[in-house]
């Protein structure tokens, strides 16, 4: 499973946004995005159990900002795709030492995957959107595309 992320996320220290066209699936996986966390596993292939990105989202006059709190994650390990209208976020929180579940008093600290898609509720300029993880708070900015100006269009009579 590591290497599905490694895969996904690169090998340098840089958030990756790319489009999800990207994406490769075996022929055992399907591009669609799973709708429920239960068929997540079936959708990586395995045992992956995901957990869901809780984020903030507003917007300037030119442009949208979606903030969330990922502590405990490299930039490494998460992914920022846009396709069409959608953004998705992915990534893994990996525990760094091995303590056996009798010596927790309490467990409410969530490890593992995670992911959330939102529906853009504009049109953004993809190739443009940047991202920063600072203090364990990322950051995706994405710069609105400029509205078409409207026409007005004469019906001649023939």
């Amino acid at each position: 499973m590591a290497n599905f992320f490694k895969k996904l996320s690169g090998l340098d220290d840089k958030i990756n946004i790319r489009p999800a066209a990207e994406f490769e699936f075996t022929d055992d996986e399907t591009s669609e995005q799973p709708s429920q966390k239960a068929d997540a596993g079936e959708w990586l292939g395995g045992d992956y159990d995901e957990g869901q990105l809780s984020i903030d989202v507003f917007q300037t006059p030119d442009r949208l900002v979606v903030k969330s709190t990922i502590a405990g994650v490299k930039p490494g390990d998460i992914d920022i795709s846009i396709n069409n209208d959608m953004l998705t976020i992915r990534g893994r929180r990996e525990i760094q030492e091995e303590i056996s579940e009798e010596n927790y008093l309490i467990k409410e600290c969530y490890w593992g995957g995670f992911s959330r898609s939102i529906i853009l509720p504009v049109e953004v300029e993809a190739e443009k959107v940047e991202a920063a993880l600072d203090n364990g708070v990322l950051t995706v900015i994405l710069p609105k595309a400029k509205s078409a100006k409207q026409f007005s269009i004469k019906v001649k009579e023939k």
